[in-house]
Parts: structure tokens; sequence; C-alpha cells
């Protein structure tokens, strides 16, 4: 099956991926887990959907494929999954049913462009996480409002023709605030028994499609959800497939995670009087007392409990949005209405987080942070969990087969920091299998690591003189042709303002456009620098010579005053373990091999990896950090790094 597939897509063999395949298939077949780590060029897609499919009509269970970004998501649905098919007519014994889940925040709502929800633009704060007050209305400024105003005509116009009513089928898109007046979230939904135009619903179409499918397609956030909250927004399965699985910690822990803040609980008090007879003054003195013990309250992590004043306000939080529940309950399918269904969304999150703070277990981490947006300081209250590792084993590992795959699942050499973090070491462990299958790639002949180590270990001030210089040496070598990867947003923009004072390629910054656009314009041409942060450390795949030079500014470790790595941290020393080593050098190898993996798309791309973070060949950790890494050709020595550079640009 595997070698029809890739005769239909002129692919060529790839000993990693047939092996690859094999042991998937064992694994699906035998119930034992698997991770597999196949580097750039494998084509480690069609080396888990054959077995994947091969496995579902055989058993007829579904198998679930989860991703973590929307572009493989799709690259899957649109692309890989149709081109497999049609290759495998005639071959099995049925066509297999394809479907795509996802959030119901991502598909249109029907009751709502009905007018079956109220207008609350204050919604926005539980739906985005903006930080506005629910007591201050947006500014009515022309251009916003007429902008706003054309892109709901257009999804309107939209909403009459389309058949999925998917977000990602609009192109081009509109705002998050458009979309949200033509959407809800989980939360705000009536549901399908209770919503009058449930027939209509295209949130309920797909997952009705799901139920029925061989091959589910969906992310790994709804996969936890899933498996750690609400069940059945998938079909029963036995077998799940994790592509981009070195991002799966990090999305369970965003799944599982909270946010309180004041706007959050006045907001909820605006619906009750909005949308109930019931009164919300009990909410609206909770949310004052907690702007002002959260004003008093520092920025940082909360080690020996919450603050007595900060502990009140989050208690009288609860047992008002509580209250204001009961007050709100007794709703029948009759009476039930989209106001007050978004009314009693808004108490629910506020009470179960405020319980959730308020009872917290040594398995959860508690924060205040301190954040500014337009020049307006918002502080909020957060909680995630110190680790996911018991979740997932008990939750994703413990009730399905597993195969978990990526092109960076070794770090330093072995697959344990990666098994550790998802629940397979330690007692009582499930069994698994480690396999991984290379790459076709000669990295030692296309390209060159370059670790700058005559330059100072990078400081807090932001880049130097030193580095900027070094940056123009190697664009100017290079003659362009380079994706700039920063630590921050702050970093990328400063950079890209000086690189366009010295060089005389053009430089773009991302932010300057939507990233796609950017990322095209990159691609489309043979001089164009492309500067930005941590979306384009794993989201721009460029093959060929647009993209030859690779310049990293500093090793990507987790802020250090970032709570949530701070209290990782500490756990795993009081464990005996390195917590250095155990969470911000697991982080920042992650982030590096995913930014290094950027150069190197085909078999005949040449190129620089430059990083310019001295500590890479200086610290002791340096060799985890560089084992971590695609297999380069490695130096330090700059005046070889630039001659290399001249000779790729050189023509022909």
């Amino acid at each position: 099956m595997l070698s029809v597939a890739v005769e239909a897509v002129n692919g060529t063999r790839r000993p990693g991926q047939e092996q690859m395949a094999d042991a998937v298939a064992d694994a699906l077949r035998s119930g034992k887990h698997l991770l597999v780590q196949a580097g750039t060029g494998t084509g480690k897609s069609l080396a888990y959907l054959v077995p994947a499919i091969e496995h579902a009509l055989a058993t007829s269970t579904p198998v679930v494929i989860s991703t973590a970004t929307l572009a493989l998501q799709s690259q899957i649905v649109a692309r890989d999954l149709p081109r497999l098919v049609k290759a495998l007519k005639g071959k099995v014994s049925r066509p297999p049913n394809i479907a795509l889940v996802k959030g119901r925040r991502n598909y249109l709502c029907q009751h709502k462009l009905d007018g079956g929800y109220p207008d609350d633009s204050a919604g926005m704060l539980f739906d985005l996480g903006a930080d506005i007050s629910p007591h201050v209305p947006p500014a009515a400024g022309a251009a916003g409002s007429s902008k706003l105003g054309e892109e709901v005509k257009r999804l309107r116009e939209w909403a009459a023709e389309t058949e999925t009513g998917d977000r990602d089928e609009l192109v081009p898109g509109v705002s998050e605030r458009a979309w949200s007046q033509v959407s809800v979230n989980a939360f705000d939904c009536l549901g399908a028994a209770k919503c009058p135009v449930a027939d209509a619903c295209f949130s309920e179409r797909s997952r009705a499609l799901a139920a029925d499918a061989d091959v589910v397609v969906t992310n790994h956030a709804l996969l936890a959800i899933d498996s750690f909250g609400e069940p059945n927004i998938l079909p029963e399965h036995d077998s799940v497939i994790i592509d981009e699985a070195h991002e799966l910690m990090d999305r369970v822990t965003s799944a599982l995670a909270g946010r309180l803040t004041s706007a959050m609980v006045g907001t909820a008090a605006s619906s009750v009087r909005k949308n109930t007879a019931a009164s919300a003054g009990q909410l609206d003195r909770a949310a004052e007392q907690l702007t002002e013990a959260l004003a008093e309250s520092p920025a940082g992590l909360l080690r020996r409990g919450l603050p007595d004043e900060l502990g009140m306000a989050v208690t009288a939080v609860r047992d008002a949005a509580r209250a204001a529940l009961a007050d709100t309950s007794g709703e029948s399918k009759e009476t039930a209405n989209a106001g007050r269904q978004v009314t009693r969304a808004r108490l629910q999150e506020v009470f179960e987080l405020g319980e959730r703070v308020l009872e917290r277990t040594e398995y959860d981490v508690v924060w205040v942070e301190r954040s500014t947006f337009r020049d307006q300081e918002t502080v909020s209250l957060h909680i995630a969990p110190l680790s996911v590792a018991a979740k997932m084993r008990a939750g994703l590992f413990a009730e399905r087969t597993v195969v978990a795959t990526s092109a960076t699942l070794t770090l330093g050499g072995t697959f344990d920091a990666v098994a550790g973090s998802l629940g397979l070491l330690g007692d009582g462990a499930p069994a698994w299998q480690g396999l991984d299958v290379g790459s076709p790639f000669d990295y030692p002949r296309q390209g060159i690591l370059y670790v700058a180590k005559h330059l100072a270990p990078p400081g807090r001030s932001g880049m130097n003189e030193d580095v900027l210089s070094e940056i123009a040496e190697l664009i100017n070598a290079s003659g362009g042709g380079a994706l700039g990867l920063f630590s921050s947003r702050r970093a990328a923009e400063a950079a890209a303002a000086e690189m366009r004072t010295r060089v005389e390629v053009p430089i773009m910054c991302q932010g300057e456009d939507a990233t796609p656009t950017l990322v095209r314009r990159f691609a489309a041409s043979r001089s164009a620098c492309l500067f930005g942060t941590l979306s384009l450390w794993q989201g721009v795949d460029v093959p060929g010579d647009s993209c030859r030079l690779v310049i990293i500014d500093r090793i990507p470790f987790p802020r250090p005053d970032d709570p949530l790595s701070s209290a990782r941290t500490e756990a795993a020393a009081s464990r005996g373990a390195n917590g250095f080593m155990t969470v911000a050098a697991t982080h920042a190898a992650i982030r590096l091999a995913q930014g290094a993996g950027r150069l190197i798309r085909t078999s005949t791309d040449r190129g620089v990896v430059a990083i310019l973070d001295s500590r890479l060949a200086t610290a002791r950790y340096g060799g985890f950090l560089r084992a971590s890494l695609p297999q380069l050709w490695a130096t330090t020595d700059p005046e070889i790094v630039r001659g290399a550079l001249t000779r790729l640009d050189a023509p022909g």
C-alpha cells in the first residue's frame, strides 16, 4: 500500500519511511505505544496514514490523527488524505471515510447568524482573552467600525453559500472581532438538544460525519479536552497518531490551564443583568474586591498559597458566582435561550476557576501576572498543572494505543526527556518503543552549523553592536535569503530596523503583514530576508535557495521569570533531578532543533544555520543542545562561514 501511495504522488522509495510505516503498523496491531522520530524529508505523513487506513478498515474502528498546527491539519485533510484515498482505490476493501473535527468556535453558528444570541461584545473577554474592562465599551472609531461592518457583511454572504461553515475555508480571512459576531465557543453553545436550528449546525454536522469516519483528523487541544475533560467530542476510538508530538505537552498544559480576572467577573455580572431577572450586586462587589486585591499583589508564583486579601477576594468571587448560578437555574428546553446560556457559561467558568484556585492541589501552580495592552495594565490570576505526565498516562496512554511522531523527539540523543513529559517513565508506566528513522538528507554535506563562539554571551539589555555587525556580515555574504529567528518580538523588530540601514537587500519583519503573506514573499524572492519570532521557528517551509541562511540570535530558554517553568524547575530539583536540564534545557533543545530544521527542506538545499549565542559552544549544557540538532557540519570560524555563504550566492 505504501509503494502504491508513493508512486501516486511521484515520490521515491525512502528506507526511513518504510521502516516507520512497518513500525506504526506493528504498534497499531500489538497495542504497544510508539515514539518515532522522523527527520525532515522522511515523508512521515504517508508513513502513518497508510497503516492508519489499513488498521481502521481491518478493525472497523476509527483512528484519530492529531496535529498541533492548523497548517499540518489542512495539509493532511486537503492534500495528503485525498491523494492517498485516490491512490488506494481498488487496493482496499472500500474507500475510507475521512472527517475533520475542530472546536465549535471554528464554525459559523446559524443561531447567532439568525439573531438568536444577545449583542454581547464584552463576551470577547472569555472567547479571546482580551484585556479590556467590560465597563468600558470598545472605541467607536469610524475606521474600526466600518471595517468590522464590511467583514461581517462578507461573512453573511459567505454563510449563504458555504457547505462546511469552517473558518479556514474563508479566503481571505477576517479579524477575530468580526468572526466573534458569527461564532460561539463551547461554553456559549446551546447544544443540539436545545438549539432551535441544530439541524443546520455546521459543528454538529462535522461531529456526525466523524461518527462514521475511519480516519478522524483533529488537534491537540480537542484531543486533550476529549481525553481529560468533556468526553464524546471525538468518536469512540482505540488508536491515536500524534504528529508534531513535541508540542503535545504544551498544548495539553494550555488546555488544562485557567485565568481569572476582575474583568471576567464584571462581564458575568453584566450578562446576569442583561439576560436574567437575578441580581448582579454580589458579583459586582466581588469584582471590585478582586480588583483591589490583585492591584496589591506582586507578580510571580504564589508558593505558599494565596495572600489573605486575595484569598478572601477569590472566595467572594466563587460564592457570588455560585449564588448567581442558583438564581438562574431551572431552565428547561422550552425556556432555553441563548442569552441565559451565555450568562450561565460566564458564571460557570468564573465559579470553576475560583473553586480550583481555592482548592489548589499539589499538582497545580498558581501565580499573579501583570500585562500591558495599549497602555492599560491588567492583573490576572493564573492556574496551570505542574505536570501533565500523570494526566496523559491515565487519560491518553491507558485508554488507547498511541503513536507519537515528530522530527524532534530525541533530545540529547535519547527519547527520555520527551517520554518523561508524556508520562511514559517511572513506576507503572506503560510499555513503549522508541525509533529514530533518521532523515534522507546528507546534513554534513548540505549544511553548516556555525556557532559564533567569539561573541560575548547574550545579556538582558538586548543585542549589542557585535551581534548586529555579525548579522549584517552574514547577510551581506549570503546576498540575503536569510530567515532570522529571534527570542522576542522586540529583538526581531530592532534587528530588522538596524539591518535596513546596513544591508542592501529587502528586510521584512513579522507583524508588518499577515505571517503567511510574508512567508510567501520571502519564498518568492532570492534576496529578501524575513525576521520574526516563535511561529516562524516552527511554521516555515521554504525549500530552495530563498532560504539559505538561518540566523538564531540566542538559545531559546524560557524566560527566567516564567512562573510555570520556575515551578517545574523547583519540582524537578526537589525530586533530585537537575531542574535546569529537565525544564529549561529541554525546552531550548526542542525550539533550537525546530528552528535549525527550517534550513534543509529538500535533498538539494544548501546553507548555514548561524547561532549567535556563544554558550552553545562554551557552556556545559552545550553538548546536550548540539546533540539535539540536525547533524550539520560544525564550525566556529566566521571566515569559513562567510566564504561558504559567498559561494552559495555566486551565480550558477
